[in-house]
């Protein structure tokens, strides 16, 4: 608890970190509104299929576009930007459907809108932590950033179920779009960020990367579970709508359990690495991880018994925050701080695309009802890559290309 403490005293992160949470927490209520919008309209499970490709697939534009603005200019800028923008596009829903005017497609718009401007705050959040903290700090503010989401996912996503059942889904969106106003608030309030400059301006080129075997090996794994992560959010509400009792509350509920796990385990991980040679370890810890959390997706089977299933969420979520924690301060010390913007614009835009194509895997087993089948392929699609990391074979590789990498 202290290297929270002490992380947080620092001004500028703590003021940044906090508006990131109430963000965060309104895009926890968003989903799940936006999920229960198409699933009353006529699309039934095939458009929520549809709609979580929306809200994923965009995020391959959107991360190209991102990672040159914030290593040019003032993240703080960026990040404002990005905030007034999206509260704009959220609020669409909610104006309309006062209006008595809101056309079936937009729930498609407002969520192709998230996956296209996606990236701004999970690329220009972390790219800004080594210029707010320590190096000795970075596990534990890396932490406290997976704190942050899974303390909002926790609450955010049981709130909508709750909501929706009260005062409706389209005025659930309201609340994201004033936490994206508050976000910009406190992100004002931050000291300048300014880009990282290096001797004679010249800026490394995103070939380093390519060339580090430690960050290929762990972002692809990250990009396989990331697969089975887009299969379970679409088998998510397809459990809850069809197979589960309690309808969007038990939603909800699904994915604050996973939340919790995500938050338990980043908790864990913030206070202090894997013990041995600190790469080495980390890739190894990484893989564990994964792989024990691949063989939770089989909660599922479970179904229709409530409490086994979010027991799976649950330890997914539990054992990939830890994936996150040590992957992401491996990478800010490996990486050199010029290229922060665009190297975790691009390693989060490979990441982040791939759910959609979990999304466009499971939707045709769901629709024929195919769960075990739809299991079994999470698992093993979460699970293999991560046998090449717990063989250790990342790090040897580097270090045969690059020598030895801080």
């Amino acid at each position: 608890m202290r290297r929270y403490l002490h992380v947080l005293n620092t001004t500028d992160f703590r003021r940044l970190w906090a508006g990131a949470t109430v963000s965060t927490l309104g895009d926890g209520m968003t989903f799940v509104a936006l999920s229960w919008l198409v699933l009353s309209g006529p699309g039934g499970t095939a458009a929520l299929g549809l709609l979580g490709i929306c809200y994923t697939a965009p995020v391959l534009v959107g991360g190209l576009a991102v990672g040159p603005l914030l290593d040019r200019f003032d993240k703080r800028i960026v990040l404002i930007a990005d905030s007034l923008l999206r509260a704009a596009v959220v609020m669409s829903v909610p104006v309309t459907a006062a209006l008595g005017a809101m056309p079936d497609w937009l729930p498609f718009v407002v969520a192709a809108g998230y996956g296209l401007l996606k990236m701004v705050p999970l690329a220009g959040f972390p790219a800004a932590i080594p210029q707010l903290v320590e190096e000795d700090d970075l596990d534990a503010a890396n932490a406290l950033e997976s704190l942050s989401f899974s303390l909002a996912m926790v609450i955010g996503p049981a709130a909508a179920g709750l909501l929706i059942d009260r005062i409706g889904a389209a005025d659930v969106l309201l609340v994201d779009g004033v936490s994206f106003l508050l976000f910009a608030l406190a992100t004002a309030t931050v000291r300048p960020l300014s880009p990282a400059t290096t001797p004679g301006d010249r800026r490394p080129s995103l070939g380093f990367l390519a060339r580090d075997r430690v960050i290929v090996g762990t972002t692809v794994a990250f990009m396989a579970f990331n697969v089975a992560v887009g299969m379970l959010m679409v088998t998510g509400p397809w459990l809850a709508g069809t197979r589960l009792p309690g309808g969007a509350a038990a939603f909800g509920a699904l994915l604050s359990a996973l939340a919790v796990g995500e938050m338990v385990g980043a908790a864990v991980a913030g206070h202090g690495r894997p013990g041995g040679q600190p790469d080495a370890a980390r890739v190894r810890a990484i893989g564990t991880v994964q792989g024990a959390a691949a063989l939770a997706f089989l909660a599922l089977l479970a179904s229709p018994r409530q409490v086994p299933v979010a027991a799976g969420f649950f330890a997914i979520g539990l054992l990939s925050a830890p994936m996150t924690v040590w992957a992401q301060s491996l990478r800010m010390r490996r990486i050199p701080p010029a290229l922060h913007g665009r190297a975790f614009a691009g390693l989060r835009t490979l990441m982040q695309a791939t759910p959609p194509i979990g999304a466009a895997l499971v939707t045709p087993l769901l629709v024929g009802s195919h769960l075990a089948v739809a299991a079994v392929a999470m698992t093993l699609i979460a699970g293999l890559p991560a046998l090449y990391l717990i063989a250790g074979r990342p790090v040897r590789d580097s270090a045969e290309r690059l020598g030895s990498v801080g």
